[in-house]
């Protein structure tokens, strides 16, 4: 009878402790990163000179679709194996033409089996580019609406590019999701970056030309690809 109350009265063993423990600060981790995420990002034209410490803001880059003609000359140039110049003007007006829908699509009647347009919880908005002081930043607004919860979060990169095996690579010295650092959530910073930043598709001349690039560089707000 003793020995079966005291084996009645035994308590957690130390994994279920340490499990409780862990999963206690995985949840506290990301409630505090959800907090961050949907805090808003105010967006500026520069910095405030007494901004707080650890504040964030976004800057968008110019959006000049009267380049597009020049951009697509240069696209031509850069699949002909010609070095080019790129600025961002003109790869916003590119991205652009790129976001719109095809005529096609656009003249097909509406599918009414398909789900409205607002049954989508997470969509990303065009993506906007911004070169200054030879940093390249990558950003994008995604609107969510979760459980009644609506509301747009700005993801966003900067960085350069550094040569990864036979090709470039964008390599990000700062990135955040809202008002989260995502050096903070490592485990789930990749996805973001190809569900949101990085989701449109790259046309494959373009894909192909970058490739066989011989260096690629950012000076002040110029892009330069150097072909071989």
């Amino acid at each position: 009878m003793i020995s079966k109350a005291k084996k009645a009265q035994k308590g957690p063993s130390w994994f279920e402790v340490l499990f409780g423990a862990l999963l206690s600060v995985a949840l506290g981790v990301v409630l505090g990163a959800a907090y961050l995420i949907t805090k808003p990002v105010q967006t500026v034209k520069e910095i405030p000179k007494d901004a707080p410490s650890g504040a964030v803001y976004y800057l968008e880059g110019v959006r000049d679709f009267n380049k597009s003609m020049v951009i697509e000359e240069k696209r031509k140039e850069l699949s002909a194996g010609q070095s080019i110049s790129v600025e961002e003007g003109e790869l916003n007006a590119f991205i652009g033409s790129l976001s719109k829908p095809s005529g096609s699509a656009a003249s097909k009647p509406a599918d009414k089996s398909a789900p409205p347009a607002d049954a989508k919880l997470i969509e990303a908005g065009t993506l906007n580019i911004r070169i200054r002081g030879g940093k390249i930043q990558f950003a994008t607004p995604v609107n969510y609406n979760i459980y009644g919860f609506t509301g747009a979060v700005i993801v966003q990169a900067t960085g350069t590019f550094v040569k990864d095996g036979p090709g470039f690579v964008f390599k990000p010295e700062s990135s955040y999701a809202g008002g989260c650092p995502l050096a903070r959530i490592l485990v789930i910073k990749d996805i973001i970056f190809n569900k949101f930043l990085f989701a449109l598709p790259v046309p494959e001349d373009i894909r192909s030309a970058w490739s066989k690039a011989s260096d690629v560089s950012i000076e002040g707000s110029t892009l330069k690809l150097k072909m071989p």
